[in-house]
């Protein structure tokens, strides 16, 4: 075991927000303290408040004390915002400001979302097994252009009637960098990417196909298709093993990750990522780590909560902002083997299964990274 005095200080900022979010980011610490004593790291964390809460607290979604810690951090740990307290329409702040906020003020402009198929996802997933062999792709989600945040939006009284306007608004810088983005992880991978768009119908999406097709010339070890996103979908459940990594606008890909978690059996256990430009203290992308499943306030408070995709975004933290692929890949093992031994919360149990809480599931996890020390 080193010193404790040796260890370089990694500074992470925990969010853990609303309904389930405080119960599956504390599982995740839990799981990043396992990996700090068996690795000799020394992993600070620092709580903040976002979403819901911080407008119980602060009247705003995203106080400032929480933008500043984010952006001196070297990563940036979140559990989920929002629930039914705060889901009036015409509210002037709602919890989701923040996440939307945090991701503009931090420059993260891609998301990643790993989408593996697993011996358990082969009992639960209602897509049948054979169709989930080999299912091993990654959801390349650009995140701070399109329709979220496109201008002109909003609503205005024309004679007797009301307009609403959302505009779907990307330059070919936006396109440019997430498409580079794309190709140079599908060169670490199985060298295919699917770009995935409206063309056939929308402005945006031509521009995106002719930038996304300049960006391939770069890449000749790289295969290129084109889907539109009707057919992606239907793709993605007809064969998605013939996926590697999907590149898609914001709309598109907060859509097609979220079918996509029907691939893995449960939107609990998907984690992601979301990075850009700026670079952390360790010299690597300072990202925001998250879950893809939200709040579920139904369920908040019962110990019961699904904590893997908290987990397994804790891996995705390892790994891109910190660059300790090797205790990435601990922690997935960990996740792998506690779930592949029956060890599951409610969401993934058979009929008759003895089903864990949250904690349960999150001690196996954390016996596996320290028994596998021995």
């Amino acid at each position: 075991m080193p010193d404790k005095d040796d260890y370089v200080e990694i500074n992470i900022v925990v969010l853990p927000g609303d309904g389930i979010g405080p119960e599956v980011i504390r599982a995740a610490v839990a799981v990043l303290d396992a990996v700090g004593e068996r690795f000799g790291h020394n992993f600070q964390t620092q709580e903040y408040l976002i979403g819901g809460c911080a407008i119980d607290n602060y009247g705003t979604a995203l106080p400032e004390n929480t933008l500043a810690a984010c952006r001196a951090a070297d990563a940036v740990l979140l559990g989920a915002v929002g629930g039914p307290k705060w889901d009036d329409p015409n509210a002037k702040v709602r919890p989701e400001d923040g996440l939307l906020g945090l991701r503009k003020e931090l420059g993260l402009f891609a998301n990643l979302r790993p989408v593996r198929a697993t011996s358990v996802s082969m009992q639960i997933s209602p897509i049948r097994p054979q169709r989930l062999q080999g299912v091993d792709l990654m959801v390349v989600r650009e995140l701070t252009g399109g329709i979220y945040f496109g201008q002109p939006r909003g609503r205005k009284i024309i004679g007797d009637e009301v307009q609403a306007v959302d505009s779907m608004v990307y330059t070919k810088s936006e396109v440019r960098r997430i498409a580079n983005l794309a190709f140079d992880l599908a060169g670490q991978r199985r060298n295919k990417v699917t770009s995935v768009d409206k063309a056939n119908v929308l402005e945006s999406s031509r521009l995106w196909r002719e930038v996304v097709n300049e960006v391939a010339a770069h890449y000749p070890h790289v295969t290129l298709e084109h889907n539109l996103v009707d057919a992606a979908a239907m793709y993605l459940i007809s064969r998605p093993q013939t996926f590697d990594v999907i590149l898609a606008a914001n709309l598109f890909g907060d859509i097609l990750t979220d079918e996509a978690s029907v691939l893995a059996g449960s939107m609990g256990l998907l984690p992601s990522a979301s990075l850009g430009e700026s670079r952390n203290t360790q010299g690597y992308p300072l990202g925001l780590y998250e879950p893809i499943h939200g709040s579920a306030p139904d369920i908040a408070g019962k110990n019961i909560a699904n904590p893997v995709g908290a987990i397994l975004s804790a891996a995705l933290l390892l790994r891109h902002s910190l660059g300790f692929e090797a205790e990435a890949e601990i922690v997935e093992d960990a996740v792998e083997k506690t779930l592949s031994t029956g060890n599951v919360t409610i969401d993934l149990a058979a009929p008759g299964q003895r089903t864990l809480t949250t904690g349960e599931v999150t001690q196996f996890v954390v016996k596996s990274i320290s028994d596998d020390e021995e």
